[in-house]
């Protein structure tokens, strides 16, 4: 059972896992979500091929309590590990049971497009004829033989279109936002104006009938039948509400500084995992420091959930990546059965790390049971969104090196300083990890912030360097102390410390009086390391001019990428313009070759955006970057030419990649604006004050 995919350890219910229709199709279930990531479309080929049907008789059901299986939360880049394993499996033993019902030699079988032939057979027969509207009532406890790659006629080609995007495409409401119910209500949130601002009063005199308003606590709401309407009444409730702020946000240094004031703890990284002994006092002739600030999420469309409560069973549509996970803090918060709460995945903005669609689920959740039998549709405003989503975490980089007489590092240090990347809401804990939880007369307290101690995790993802050294210290120093609130963000650490590590590399490299690719050969052993960084070099035409190159493997077990940036940095404006990006990357076995280089390529320009434009704003009294204007983003217009390149490896298991990019992206940029400049950019986002700041250095 041990070799089995976890999640068909999880749900080993053969028929929670694949359903032959009538019509002939067939019914793939998965516990993952579609986030714009094109998971659909990878479940669709894999079941596809393992099945030997067309694709297009595939039909991907995703995400709903109690009927899809238990895959817990779409995160990790694991969505193609972990239920791509499974559905993989799943088919070959759905595969494996029909073909024993017409044969007592299945392997001699051949199946085309579903129709089976081969001998002992009368006539060509189908899956349809075979199982269907026929339950498996089969238990996975064992694996059985897949397809050999070498016979793969639909994985790792280029032509499959997503699934997802026809009805997008044409404006079809696939949204949470679209939904439409009979009698549905319109609900808005009266948010406080900062995380320590407690509601004195509010009248709520001038809300009448058939609209209707409740307060609990600090919790303010207004539903009605009418969404102009419910949104002018949020403004005209708001504008009564009287509050009281309990405490400031510390703001009266650097997030950098603050980050080494309020350390709590150091762990040094030893065999991939934190462990609890002091560190090394280790001096080292070469130092640097490198930091982010926070950074959004910047989902294009504010969260919003849909909640109806009818006899007691409360159903919720909701476009959260732990369906599994809400339902139970939903059912810890309204003091509910988990049972009698069905939560169904319903699209919504992308994000790729924890937004607040959790937080609007349990807002629109509480919206009905004050509105008993009434669907209620919710939504956040922008403003809500940028102030109150859970960001991704400041951080600070500490490096350290010592070169050899020829050249090599002798030494490497890593000293990494952020506070906690988890703050998604999970059962069985004390606290309670959504914004409503904490405004609720009964409600719960936010749970105390605790370093993680598992591999490749939160602050010390990919803080161990893909290169090897004769003698290193990676340190993770845990902050518990946050000013704004956070959780995961896309890549986690691996964003930061990835920056760090390549920008430091291209630092030694220079004192070394080495090119900068061949510096880093001198230090690789992983020869799938080495072919993408040679691949991308030759990809790129080399790195040289107003280049620079950047490498990671994500997780350091994952996807491997290599990034090269080509830079144009106006001399009066000192404005950053990149002009080409390349990409070479290593995901072992290829599913989907357009989604797997959407997802290499959105990566790589989400990370030149959070380098060059993105910074959260706040001082004491809250957060003031609360909309576009104060929280810029990359535009269409400023993103580069990107050319990829794939190496296929059919033969291995595929490798997450959804978030192997953004560290070596964000290396890669800034050496090449030293490239360009002699200017040496450590603190994000390199904005034209950062790049003037350091160059005054």
């Amino acid at each position: 059972m041990s070799n089995l995919p976890e999640s068909l350890i999880r749900t080993p219910d053969l028929d929670r896992w694949i359903a032959i229709e009538h019509d002939g199709s067939i019914i793939v279930s998965t516990g993952k979500v579609e986030l714009g990531q094109g998971i659909l479309t990878a479940i669709q080929l894999i079941a596809a091929e393992e099945l030997d049907v067309d694709p297009d008789q595939v039909h991907v059901r995703s995400a709903e309590t109690g009927i899809t299986p238990n895959e817990m939360v779409t995160a990790g880049s694991m969505s193609v590990e972990t239920s791509g394993a499974a559905v993989r499996q799943a088919c070959a033993w759905a595969r494996r049971l029909m073909l024993s019902e017409v044969s007592d030699d299945p392997t001699q079988l051949e199946v085309s497009n579903g129709v089976v032939t081969g001998p002992g057979l009368n006539a060509p027969t189908s899956y349809t004829e075979i199982q269907a509207g026929t339950p498996f009532k089969f238990q996975i406890v064992d694996p059985t033989q897949e397809k050999d790659p070498s016979q793969y006629k639909v994985l790792g080609r280029d032509h499959h279109a997503r699934i997802d995007l026809e009805d997008k495409i044409r404006g079809v409401g696939v949204f949470v936002h679209d939904l439409e119910f009979p009698d549905m209500l319109h609900a808005r949130i009266v948010r406080p104006p900062s995380y320590h601002h407690r509601l004195e009063t509010v009248d709520l005199t001038q809300i009448e009938a058939p609209d209707l308003g409740f307060v609990d606590g600090s919790f303010i709401a207004v539903m009605s039948i009418n969404e102009y309407r419910a949104t002018r009444l949020a403004e005209s409730v708001g504008n009564t509400a009287i509050w009281t702020q309990t405490r400031q946000i510390p703001a009266d240094k650097p997030l950098s500084d603050y980050l080494v004031a309020h350390e709590a703890s150091a762990f040094p990284i030893l065999d991939n995992v934190p462990q609890e002994v002091p560190p090394r006092s280790l001096t080292t002739a070469i130092n640097a420091v490198y930091s982010r600030p926070y950074l959004m999420h910047g989902s294009l469309g504010p969260s919003a959930a849909a909640a109806q409560l009818v006899d007691g069973i409360l159903t919720v549509w909701s476009p959260s990546q732990g369906i599994e996970l809400i339902r139970h803090t939903l059912a810890q918060l309204l003091a509910m059965d988990a049972k009698a709460i069905r939560v169904i995945y319903v699209q919504g903005a992308g994000c790729y790390g924890h937004n607040a669609a959790d937080d609007a689920t349990v807002d629109a959740a509480l919206c009905a049971r004050a509105a008993p039998g009434r669907p209620v549709l919710l939504k956040w405003s922008r403003a809500d969104e940028h102030q109150w989503e859970p960001y991704g975490p400041a951080m600070r980089v500490g490096m350290g090196a010592n070169l050899s007489d020829r050249g090599d590092v002798d030494l490497w240090t890593h000293d990494v300083w952020s506070f906690s990347h988890a703050g998604r809401p999970a059962p069985g804990r004390t606290g309670m990890d959504v914004i409503a939880a904490w405004h609720l007369n009964d409600g719960f307290e936010p749970n105390e912030p605790a370093p993680r101690f598992g591999p490749e995790s939160g602050i010390h993802r990919n803080a161990l360097p893909i290169y090897e050294f004769p003698d290193q210290q990676v340190v993770k120093r845990f902050v518990p102390d946050s000013p704004l609130r956070t959780s995961s963000l896309r890549s986690l650490g691996a964003h930061c410390n990835v920056f760090a590590i390549e920008s430091f590399m291209d630092e030694l490299a220079l004192a070394a009086d080495t090119d900068p690719v061949t510096f880093r050969l001198r230090h690789l052993q992983d020869t799938r390391a080495i072919a993408v960084l040679q691949r991308v070099a030759e990809l790129a035409g080399g790195v040289s001019g107003s280049r620079g190159i950047g490498l990671a493997q994500y997780k350091n077990r994952q996807c491997y990428a290599a990034v090269v940036a080509e830079v144009a940095v106006d001399a009066t404006t000192a404005e950053v313009r990149v002009t080409h990006l390349w990409i070479a990357a290593d995901a072992g076995r290829v599913v989907d070759r357009d989604g797997l280089t959407n997802q290499l390529e959105g990566g790589a320009i989400q990370a030149l955006s959070w380098c060059l434009k993105e910074a959260v704003a706040f001082d004491r009294n809250g957060i003031t970057s609360r909309d576009w204007e104060t929280y810029p983003i990359l535009r269409f217009s400023e993103i580069p030419l990107v050319e990829t390149d794939i190496i296929d490896r059919p033969q291995l298991e595929s490798l997450g990649a959804g978030e192997a990019t953004q560290g070596p992206t964000s290396g890669a940029l800034a050496n090449a604006i030293y490239a360009a400049t002699s200017i040496r950019v450590r603190n994000m986002p390199f904005t034209p004050q950062h790049l003037r700041e350091a160059a005054a250095v």
